[in-house]
């Protein structure tokens, strides 16, 4: 029996009261687990949610975890507000460092004032590239792009294991998988001496504000929702359909691409591979929890980022594993979409016959 009835129209009060809730719930089972773990919930949520931001140091790292997500995730929201649903933003922010790490090692010990801008742009350059691919195959050939951008996520990781393993390998890392250690030209500044936030804040934080003019004054974002979500009503307006993949995939490609080179350019300073901890795809729910709003996904991007930094937390203080990030991220997904449901449906509470 179905449960759930399709509303008349959505409903605007669960729409925004839906990640609320979801954080909700979150807390509820992670209170659970914690119980079924043989620790205490109110410890372990203090250490989790309060011990990360106890110290200046700690709030430099919820930003500088923070950055990438916001980054990422407000170009995946463009595409998502038009149907077009990247998932391999994680490739594109490797493709993006590959690109900007290229820079870097071919300027090693002789970085000059243009050093750092170039990396920008080739990083910005390389994730645009990266998502390219899946417009083109979506385009040309009406491939689904949640496949070909997962995808090409794998091929971005060969690729970089190909090069820190080979050509790009450090002679004097010891075998390791890592390239050298870019210069002081090659890096962002950093901001204050005793933490890693650097100048490379700057750019999610100007990323909010123009995503912000771009879905309230931009006719270009108007065309993209139209495109993505009313393909008949987009040709009759004279609105191509391509268009809207296009400029989707490339803009969150780049997006992606820069949060590679505030990665590889900040508190990392080389390639190795380890440059993301699931960011790209951290952002998704991001994106999602943010109601693929620019402030909203500001908020949310700062919530992802504890979880980060509490995970850190929990496996030195209360000997968890490290999986314990991954299971708090993928609790609130759960619920946001089980709370997301209702938007569209309400419950049918089967009636009682005499």
């Amino acid at each position: 029996m179905n449960l759930l009835e399709p509303r008349a129209e959505p409903s605007r009060t669960l729409q925004w009261a839906a990640p609320p809730i979801a954080i909700g719930l979150m807390l509820v089972a992670g209170s659970v687990l914690f119980l079924l773990l043989g620790r205490d919930p109110v410890q372990a949520f203090r250490v989790f949610f309060i011990q990360p931001l106890e110290s200046g140091y700690g709030w430099s790292e919820l930003l500088l975890k923070a950055g990438p997500l916001v980054l990422i995730a407000e170009g995946l929201a463009i595409g998502f507000r038009a149907r077009i649903y990247n998932i391999g933003a994680e490739g594109q922010l490797i493709f993006g460092a590959i690109c900007a790490g290229g820079v870097a090692i071919h300027a090693a010990g002789h970085e000059t004032a243009w050093t750092l801008p170039l990396m920008v742009v080739a990083g910005a350059a390389g994730g645009m590239f990266w998502g390219a691919i899946p417009a083109l195959l979506k385009t040309r050939f009406n491939a689904e792009e949640t496949l070909t951008t997962l995808m090409l996520t794998y091929v971005a990781n060969y690729f970089l294991s190909w090069l820190v393993h080979g050509v790009w390998r450090d002679p004097a890392g010891m075998n390791f998988p890592q390239s050298v250690m870019f210069g002081d030209g090659a890096l962002f500044p950093v901001l204050t001496e005793g933490n890693r936030l650097n100048a490379s804040i700057f750019i999610p934080l100007a990323s909010v504000l123009v995503f912000q003019l771009l879905v309230k004054r931009s006719f270009l974002a108007y065309r993209l929702e139209v495109g993505g979500q009313a393909p008949l009503a987009a040709r009759y307006a004279g609105f191509p359909a391509g268009a809207t993949v296009w400029v989707s995939l490339c803009l969150s490609g780049l997006t992606a691409g820069l949060a590679g080179v505030g990665e590889v350019a900040g508190p990392i300073g080389q390639l190795n591979l380890n440059l993301s901890p699931g960011y790209g795809y951290a952002a998704i729910i991001v994106a999602y929890l943010g109601r693929l709003h620019p402030l909203g996904i500001a908020l949310s991007g700062l919530l992802m980022a504890l979880l980060y930094l509490g995970g850190e937390a929990a496996q030195m203080t209360l000997q968890l594993p490290a999986a314990i990030t991954g299971l708090f991220q993928g609790m609130l997904l759960f619920f946001l979409l089980g709370a997301d449901a209702f938007i569209d449906n309400r419950l049918r509470l089967p009636r009682r016959t005499a």
